[in-house]
């Protein structure tokens, strides 16, 4: 059975639920090793998984935002690596075929490729020299203009799903000009290579190598569009991040639970869940996920329903969405590991996993502190 042959966001989701359920032990090993999971992706692919976010007109699904964010919810709490890795895929291809930012052919030859073939996309923006791209850098990746197309120098750090992409749209400087563009590049191509530089102790299996470019030789048509680093408009598909550490959260906040309702020292009577302060963590633990899980879902649905103006001025409040539910996140991820103590801390325990992997939704964009003055400005202009 596939995802695609499926009527109901229900029927899609449980058996979504009964394939990432294999993830859990399987997150596990990868952590340990600092391995890539092949296995996952090749289950998600199997299921047809990344064709839901191809548009309806291309073969694909077409599901929305809500429904997109609530499968990334349930991959994230089996791995958060899988869920965040496949999240770029998904949230670019959908917001890409929804807008039109491509040329037309070319996104229907890339589109019908993910439905066939499963074949998987991410951006490759992020460089050393110039930091976060959210922030506006220039980037030190050149395109040079030949007669028949384009060559391509550079290296782009934090390259999520490095070791599968098929696809990579590439941010350049276009030589002689002050102009940046996108480039779409295919993995196969002469000069195209993975540096297997991704250290990092949190999302330890998203294979976010360095790609390296060398004299790579494009098509003209291989210029995606002219882009300026740093502004960027409302991206509702940018909640797959949120979407990712809600799930990573309630993983934690399952554990926690299961932990205190069944572990009965014999200093006290029943379980440790009728202890006070217990109890006290396990209600602060619901509150936030509850008011996660209702901030997150309830702008997905509002972008879902809204018109191209209101959607233009959901920016802050997208970017709101990520910071509260990033920080609650981080709050639960805490308070399982202060129920459970030292136990926690054990290489065994899933909960340390966790507590590493959580504190990495501070550097996915927006930036918290980039949101903050955001709101801070927005508050202003509401007394102007």
């Amino acid at each position: 059975m596939k995802l695609t042959d499926l009527n109901t966001m229900e029927e899609r989701l449980e058996l979504l639920e009964k394939t990432a359920s294999k993830f859990a032990e399987r997150a596990r090993k990868h952590d340990e090793e600092g391995s890539f999971p092949f296995e996952n992706f090749a289950d998600l692919k199997k299921i047809d998984y990344p064709a839901l976010a191809v548009p309806k007109k291309y073969g694909g699904a077409g599901i929305d935002l809500y429904e997109m964010l609530k499968m990334q919810e349930i991959i994230a709490k089996y791995d958060g690596s899988t869920s965040l890795s496949i999240g770029w895929h998904m949230g670019i291809t959908k917001h890409t075929g929804e807008t039109g930012a491509w040329d037309e052919a070319t996104y229907e030859a890339f589109a019908k490729d993910v439905v066939k073939n499963g074949t998987l996309l991410n951006n490759a923006a992020t460089e050393p020299a110039t930091g976060s791209p959210t922030r506006g850098g220039r980037p030190e990746t050149v395109a040079k203009e030949t007669e028949d197309g384009w060559v391509i120098n550079g290296r782009k750090s934090f390259t999520t799903l490095a070791p599968i992409l098929d696809y990579i749209s590439v941010s350049a400087s276009i030589d002689g000009t002050d102009q940046v563009g996108s480039f779409l590049i295919r993995r196969e191509l002469e000069g195209v290579s993975v540096d297997e530089t991704w250290d990092s102790i949190a999302m330890k299996a998203t294979g976010s190598h360095d790609l390296v470019l060398e004299n790579v030789r494009l098509e003209k048509s291989d210029l995606l569009q002219y882009i300026t680093p740093g502004n960027k408009a409302a991206q509702g598909w940018l909640l797959h991040i949120p979407a990712c550490y809600l799930g990573i959260a309630k993983a934690a906040q399952e554990y926690a639970v299961d932990f205190a309702t069944s572990y009965s020292p014999n200093s006290v009577k029943g379980t440790i869940s009728e202890i006070p302060a217990v109890k006290q963590k396990l209600g602060e633990m619901e509150l936030r996920m509850l008011e996660s899980s209702t901030f997150l879902y309830a702008a997905a649905k509002k972008w879902d329903e809204a018109d191209e103006e209101t959607r233009a001025s959901m920016k802050t409040e997208l970017g709101a969405v990520k910071l509260s539910v990033v920080n609650k996140a981080l709050e639960t991820v805490d308070l399982a590991m202060r129920i459970v103590g030292a136990r926690s801390l054990s290489a065994k325990s899933p909960l340390q996993r966790y507590y590493r992997d959580v504190r990495a939704g501070l550097h996915n964009p927006p930036m918290d502190d980039m949101t903050i003055i955001a709101l801070a400005n927005e508050s202003i202009s509401k007394r102007a």
